[in-house]
C-alpha cells in the first residue's frame, strides 16, 4: 500500500499536526491512541464496548498470535478481524519487542531470531520474511517490520550493530511484503544516541515506507531523554508520512509526543493500571482503593461521560476493588480508555483550531504525572517480570 496518510492541519509554531490514516477498515483521525489487544482481545472489554467508547483502531501482536492460536487458525477463521469480531482497523507489532523482552529465551543473528516459547518451551525461528508472512495472514491494516530493540543504557557499539541489522531486516521485509490492502511501517531505532536516531530515520525514510515507527523508547529512560530522542527522530522523517511512537501511553507523554509531531500511540498502560485500581483524572492518576473514595457519592471524574462515570459512584468502584470483584476491573478499564479517547479528541480539536499550545500548557499545569523515580522503578520491575528464566 502506498502512502495511506494525509495531513489535515499543521501549526506554524510547533510540530503538532492533525491528519487521517486511511485503511481498508475505515479512516482513522490522528493523533490517535490504539488500545492494546495483544492476544486478540483488549482485556476485560468486548469489541462493541471499544466501539462505543469511540475507538476505530487497536493493536494486536504477531508473536502471541503466532504461538496461540497459531497461523493455521488465523487462516481458517479468515483473519483477525473476523476471528475477534472487530470491524475497525488493526495494527500488528511484528513480535520483535516481545522477543526482546524475553531475553533469556532467544538468540539473535543476521538471519532472524531463534526463541523458545514462553508457553511450552518449544523452539521457533522468526525471520523478517516470516514476520511479514504472519502479519499478512493475520490481515492487519498496518503491519510492522521485524526490528532489533536494544535495552536502555546499551553500549553504543552494540546499539549501532543492532541498528544495522534493523535496517537490513527492514529491506527484507519491504521486499517480502505483497499484500496491497496492508501498509508496512518501518521501525527506527538508535537507543538514546541522537546521531544514531537521525541516521536510522534518514536511512529508513530513503526506502519510502508508508509510515515510520519510533521504537526502543519508554523502556526506563528519563522522560526528557525519551522526548529528546523523539524530536531527533522526527527531524529526519518525511513530513507527509505517519509517525508512530511505540509503547507510549501516559497522558503527559502523549501530549509531549504530539507536540513533537507524533501521530499514533499505543500502550497497555491505561488498561494495565486500571486493573490495579489506578484511574485517570484531569489532575492525574487516582488509586480508587484509597479510603478517601469509600464514601464518595460522585463519580471519579464528575464531568466524564463514559459508561462508568455516568452510572457509578467512586464509592461503588472502591467497594468493587476492595471486594476483588471482576466488574471493578471492567469499569476501571472503560473509564481509562474513555479518558484517553477524550484526551485525543481534545488534542485534535485544539490542533485544528490552532490552540494546541494553550491546551498543552493548561493540561500540563493541572495534570500531576507519576513521580519520575517511581515510574522508572515500576517500568524496570515490569520489564524484569517479562523475562522468562
Amino acid at each position: 500500500m502506498k502512502n495511506n496518510f494525509s495531513l489535515v492541519q499543521t501549526l506554524p509554531d510547533n510540530a503538532a499536526r492533525a491528519g487521517e490514516l486511511t485503511t481498508a477498515h475505515g479512516n482513522v483521525p490522528t493523533p490517535v491512541f490504539l488500545p492494546v489487544g495483544t492476544q486478540a482481545t483488549v482485556k476485560t472489554l468486548t469489541p462493541d464496548e471499544l466501539t462505543a467508547i469511540g475507538y476505530k483502531m487497536l493493536l494486536s501482536n504477531t508473536y502471541h498470535l503466532y504461538l496461540r492460536p497459531g497461523m493455521e487458525i488465523m487462516k481458517k477463521m479468515g483473519g483477525l478481524h473476523k476471528f475477534m469480531r472487530w470491524n475497525g482497523a488493526i495494527l500488528t507489532d511484528s513480535g520483535g519487542y516481545q522477543v526482546f523482552s524475553l531475553s533469556a529465551l532467544r538468540k539473535i543473528d543476521d538471519n532472524g531470531v531463534t526463541f523458545r516459547s514462553h508457553i511450552d518451551g518449544s523452539t521457533h525461528v522468526l525471520t523478517p520474511e516470516l514476520a511479514v508472512e504472519y502479519q499478512e495472514t493475520i490481515g492487519s491494516d498496518v503491519a510492522m517490520v521485524l526490528d532489533e530493540c536494544t535495552p536502555t543504557g546499551g553500549d553504543r557499539d552494540k546499539v549501532a550493530a543492532a541498528l544495522r541489522r534493523t535496517h537490513a531486516w527492514a529491506e527484507r521485509c519491504l521486499k517480502a511484503h505483497k499484500r496491497e490492502d496492508q501498509a508496512l511501517f518501518a521501525i527506527t531505532q538508535g537507543g538514546v544516541f541522537p546521531e544514531l536516531r537521525r541516521e536510522s530515520a534518514g536511512y529508513l525514510a530513503s526506502l519510502d515506507f508508508p509510515g515510520y515507527a519510533i521504537g526502543g523508547l519508554c523502556l526506563g529512560e528519563p522522560k526528557e531523554v525519551m522526548l529528546e530522542m523523539v524530536s531527533e527522530t522526527v527531524s529526519a522523517l518525511p513530513p507527509d508520512k505517519a509517525r508512530y511512537l511505540m509503547g507510549v501511553g501516559s497522558p503527559e507523554d502523549i501530549v509531549g509526543g504530539v507536540a513533537r509531531g507524533v501521530d499514533i500511540f499505543d500502550c497497555a498502560l491505561p488498561t494495565r493500571v486500571a486493573r490495579n485500581g489506578a484511574l485517570f483524572t484531569w489532575q492525574g492518576r487516582r488509586n480508587i482503593k484509597n479510603s478517601v473514595f469509600r464514601e464518595m457519592e460522585a463519580p471519579i471524574v464528575p464531568a466524564c461521560d463514559c459508561y462508568t462515570c455516568r452510572n457509578f459512584s467512586a464509592a461503588y468502584l472502591h467497594h468493587l476493588f476492595v471486594a476483588e470483584e471482576i466488574l471493578g476491573l471492567r469499569l476501571a478499564t472503560i473509564h481509562n480508555l474513555a479518558f484517553i479517547a477524550s484526551l485525543m479528541k481534545k488534542i485534535r480539536a485544539s490542533i485544528i483550531a490552532g490552540t494546541f499550545d494553550v491546551f498543552r500548557r493548561e493540561f500540563l499545569e493541572n495534570y500531576a504525572p507519576t513521580n519520575e523515580e517511581i515510574r522508572i522503578s515500576q517500568k524496570q520491575k515490569w520489564l524484569k517480570a517479562r523475562e522468562i528464566e
